[in-house]
């Protein structure tokens, strides 16, 4: 199944995150499809930016989104 998590990046103690689809087998920060965003918990204003387009695209064929992407997208 296609998933549409979040995969880590940046230093230690200061999280980056990359929005991204997935293959739901593959390991949390394993190879990747495409990636439609990122967010920054870190920052003052917690920077989210994401691709509605592309993310609809993945809805419309089938991806799931994980809790926390849902979440953070304020979609259902």
């Amino acid at each position: 199944m296609t998933m549409i998590r979040m995969t880590r990046m940046g230093r230690k103690k200061k999280p980056f995150y990359r929005i991204v689809v997935t293959d739901s087998r593959k390991r949390r920060d394993g190879g990747w499809i495409e990636a439609i965003g990122h967010y920054n918990p870190v920052s003052a204003t917690k920077d989210l930016t994401l691709d509605t387009e592309r993310l609809n695209y993945w809805l419309s064929v089938g991806a799931q989104m994980s809790p926390t992407v849902t979440r953070l997208a304020g979609k259902k």
